[in-house]
């Protein structure tokens, strides 16, 4: 079971990775940041072991928190924590600079075909 979290918890932080590429391009590492923070609060309630701290600004150890707790959980759990810690940032996004620009960032960071299913997330 745990080469399954590893996996589920490798795959969400290569999507982290991707994202935070694209969003620090445009409103820098504090910006991105603050984001990610405020989307891991927001998301806690329901999943209260997610990670707490500030990401690191060294690329390398970025979510290295996150992928510590996603790697604890079962894939099942990690994976729905990951899924609404997304759903989560990029909801907060949209509503800061719109769904266009938001599904234009997702597709740039995670290609086309992801960029279209998380924006079916927006019109919840």
């Amino acid at each position: 079971m745990a080469c399954h979290t590893d996996k589920v918890a490798d795959a969400a932080i290569d999507s982290w990775e991707k994202l935070a590429t694209e969003i620090i391009s445009i409103v820098g590492e504090g910006g991105f940041n603050s984001l990610y923070a405020r989307s891991v609060f927001l998301t806690q309630p329901t999943y209260p072991w997610l990670a707490t701290g500030a990401s690191s600004p060294h690329n390398d150890y970025r979510f290295a928190e996150l992928k510590m707790c996603l790697a604890g959980q079962t894939p099942a759990q990690a994976g729905a924590a990951n899924r609404l810690l997304l759903i989560t940032f990029t909801d907060i996004l949209a509503a800061l600079i719109g769904e266009q620009l938001t599904t234009s960032i997702l597709r740039s960071a995670w290609g086309d075909d992801a960029s279209e299913n998380a924006g079916k997330e927006f019109k919840k």
